[in-house]
């Protein structure tokens, strides 16, 4: 991948009606780079995008291009387009004229513009759809037209901006397929914004994870998944145990009354810390056998594993294992070094990681609200 940074922001804050939506954000994005903006509704993310767009304009900060400040450029005379949740199709223009309109503007010849509409058409999987009209098209072809429109005009820069939102669960996986393939084959810079965690996970090279208008943290999806910062992002990205802890030594943990090795130094001696443990990295063993001990709270079958949450001490954990154990019955937890990951202490502790008021339907309608919320988003 190219290093080179096509969009710097530079401290950029932003506020609406008073309320601060973005605090000193920095951010570069490299060229040719996938990268997604994740985080809850009402985060900053969606104004972040727009302030690429040039659809807002910062009230501190500047916004680079290629290392020139665009700040005040309309968002037309940037080398950007935008695929929005609501795809702004045309709908007395078929497919064919909805991809061909950035080049009919641009006085391109007919000849070319067929050309030019008939390879978009292919890379999104729309050939033979070219006079059909998009009022007849389904959600998921709508938004390919979206797309091909968007790419036709070659920006170095492509800003999505929920553009699964619509569709259903299996469209949206195929078509986060389609998407990243799409990036790789054009080599445009793609910035996508989303607050679903797996699609950021699938399709980004980089993620950026922001809350309450600040960046939590930057990295790849490995990193963000294996090494989060803070409770807030190890919560946000998968599911996690979080757990108060004090660093003994180097290497020596203590928490939920044992003390454990670990991978992690560079702690002050008797520090208090969030410990994580992922649901997928703990071993269900007989209660003689484990580090820790508990009771069986309720067990969910998910297809590939049981989702299992256990009392150990009035803080439920979560656990996925293959092996079915029976609600009520009193199980070991085995933990490996590498399965310990220690977070320095942060606004966000305390408030994740116990799954005491978890349950499915909880878990569905919070994200019900948050799709609801996001439409109004910031």
């Amino acid at each position: 991948m190219n290093n080179e940074i096509i969009i710097s922001l530079k401290d950029i804050s932003k506020s609406f009606d008073d309320e601060t939506i973005l605090h000193h954000i920095d951010l570069d994005i490299l060229d040719k780079e996938f990268v997604t903006l994740l985080g809850p509704s009402g985060c900053g993310k969606t104004t972040t995008l727009r302030i690429i767009g040039g659809f807002e304009t910062p009230d501190t900060g500047d916004v680079l291009f290629d290392g020139k400040r665009i700040n005040d450029v309309p968002p037309y005379e940037r080398h950007v387009n935008t695929v929005f949740q609501k795809y702004a199709l045309f709908p007395h223009l078929n497919v064919f004229e909805n991809i061909a309109f950035g080049l009919r503007l641009k006085k391109v010849p007919e000849r070319e513009i067929v050309t030019q509409v008939r390879d978009m058409l292919a890379m999104v999987n729309l050939r033979g759809f070219e006079h059909r009209k998009v009022t007849t098209l389904s959600g998921g072809q709508q938004q390919r037209v979206a797309i091909a429109r968007a790419l036709i005009n070659h920006p170095r820069v492509l800003l999505l901006d929920e553009p699964l939102g619509a569709l259903d669960l299996k469209l949206r996986k195929d078509m986060q397929v389609e998407l990243k393939n799409m990036q790789k084959k054009t080599g445009i810079t793609f910035i996508y914004v989303t607050h679903d965690q797996e699609e950021a996970l699938s399709m980004s090279d980089k993620v950026v994870v922001m809350a309450d208008g600040c960046i939590q943290q930057i990295g790849t999806p490995t990193d963000i998944y294996n090494e989060p910062v803070n409770a807030f992002v190890a919560d946000f990205i998968g599911e996690s145990n979080i757990v108060d802890g004090i660093m003994l030594a180097d290497y020596r943990v203590k928490f939920s009354g044992h003390i454990f090795d670990c991978v992690d130094g560079g702690y002050a001696q008797g520090e208090q810390v969030d410990v994580v443990v992922r649901p997928e990295d703990v071993d269900v063993v007989a209660p003689e056998a484990g580090m820790l001990k508990g009771t069986v709270s309720s067990v969910t079958f998910k297809g590939v594993h049981y989702e299992i949450i256990v009392d150990i001490g009035g803080f439920k954990w979560m656990i996925q294992s293959t092996d079915y154990v029976s609600p009520e019955q009193s199980i070991g937890l085995y933990i490996e070094p590498d399965a310990i990951h220690i977070m320095k202490k942060s606004e966000y502790s305390n408030m994740f990681g116990d799954y005491s008021s978890f349950s499915d339907e909880f878990e569905e309608l919070s994200t019900n609200t948050e799709e609801t919320d996001e439409e109004v988003e910031e």
